[in-house]
């Protein structure tokens, strides 16, 4: 069983107001004749399909192109998707018993009911059958019919909720298992705070949406979407692949790709990369100004300034953009004032949970709850 494992397509973002679209076209054709070359038994795209819940007109046909180019390239390949924190779960679930008549799989929301399930895909080869689980991005609120809530009447844990969703299945650990999934999980017995995140990301206040990843030991394989950069998760087989194109500076740098599984008997599982080249890459330029100005080239890029003293050249704006078509933003390394560098500190270490925290006085432990909930919603709307 040969699948590919890609997530995080984000189609219709723009990285500093730059317009991707002819970036992510060039990264999804390159897609495409992937599939075309490895004929996979599936595509799996583990969420974030859209970087907005209500996507463009442009986004929508750049993914309908996608598809198209997918079922034609190869035909007998099985597409699943699930919606992201990004995606509109209702707006994905449209069409969804229709689509699966076409080996179109799209799960925009996870089980709700008591009777319901998460979306099970199951496909066979020479080994048996392979099943794999769709489960769509998760909030507590969303499920808590079926999954209950803590002893208190509120709603569990991000990691509670996702255990109990998964724990209702009956898995078959004698089948080779696959999970797909849109949410934060970190290596069993980790912290959080100790998996780098992207600046291209949603992070919630304290983290809250971490999930133990000690239920993923079940499955053969987690094919993992939410995190940008390429991670494991406490085994070679449970995987973020990270975004297909870099979504922010701070990606600069890093190699994208299509992790291509092939699962042999049970407990035999190859994970290659097939490499994505951008059409542009994303840098960090950094020098004098001669040195920057020397660098010159068409990519995505982030100017650092090196200069020691101020520079009294009026065209300082004009030259860096001339040289970079595609400028992202220009740095100072060293500001002109101390109190310049001391209020930009403050307010890159104060998150919003603490100033709202020092507007209002004293808040008690519950009431501390409800204000990390409201911020972590307002930075999802934002988003």
């Amino acid at each position: 069983m040969k699948f590919f494992h890609l997530s995080d397509l984000h189609i219709g973002f723009k990285l500093w107001n730059q317009d991707l679209s002819e970036d992510q076209s060039y990264i999804f054709d390159q897609v495409i004749r992937a599939a075309g070359k490895e004929k996979p038994d599936a595509v799996v795209i583990a969420g974030d399909i859209y970087d907005k819940a209500v996507p463009s007109a442009e986004s929508v046909e750049m993914f309908d192109q996608f598809i198209s180019g997918l079922t034609e390239a190869s035909p007998d390949t099985e597409i699943m998707m699930i919606s992201g924190n990004h995606d509109s779960p209702s707006r994905l679930n449209v069409y969804r018993s229709v689509l699966e008549r076409q080996k179109i799989h799209m799960i925009g929301t996870p089980p709700r009911l008591p009777g319901e399930k998460i979306e099970r895909v199951t496909l066979q080869d020479q080994y048996g059958e392979v099943d794999f689980y769709l489960l769509p991005f998760v909030k507590p609120s969303m499920v808590k019919v079926i999954v209950g809530t803590d002893e208190n009447g509120n709603n569990l844990s991000y990691s509670d909720t996702v255990h109990r969703l998964i724990e209702r299945e009956q898995i078959d650990g004698f089948r080779r298992n696959v999970l797909v999934s849109h949410q934060f999980y970190i290596p069993p017995g980790g912290d959080s705070s100790d998996v780098e995140r992207m600046d291209s990301e949603v992070v919630t206040v304290g983290n809250i949406d971490s999930v133990q990843g000690d239920i993923l030991q079940q499955f053969d394989y987690g094919a993992l979407g939410h995190i940008h950069k390429p991670m494991k998760v406490g085994g070679e087989c449970f995987r973020y692949c990270g975004t297909p194109l870099a979504c922010s500076v701070s990606e600069a740098g890093q190699e994208k790709g299509i992790l291509m599984v092939e699962m042999g008997e049970k407990g035999n599982v190859g994970i290659s990369v097939i490499p994505l080249v951008p059409l542009r890459q994303v840098k960090v330029v950094k020098g004098s100004l001669e040195e920057v100005l020397a660098q010159a080239c068409d990519d995505y890029v982030t100017v650092i300034l090196t200069d020691q003293i101020d520079l009294d050249v009026i065209d300082t704006s004009d030259r860096i953009r001339h040289s970079f078509p595609h400028l992202l933003e220009i740095r100072r390394e060293i500001l002109r004032k101390a109190e310049y560098e001391q209020a930009y500190r403050m307010e890159a270490e104060t998150s919003p949970f603490e100033l709202c925290c020092s507007f209002l006085g004293d808040l008690d432990n519950r009431e501390q709850e409800i204000l990390r909930d409201v911020i972590n919603t307002v930075q999802e709307v934002k988003e």
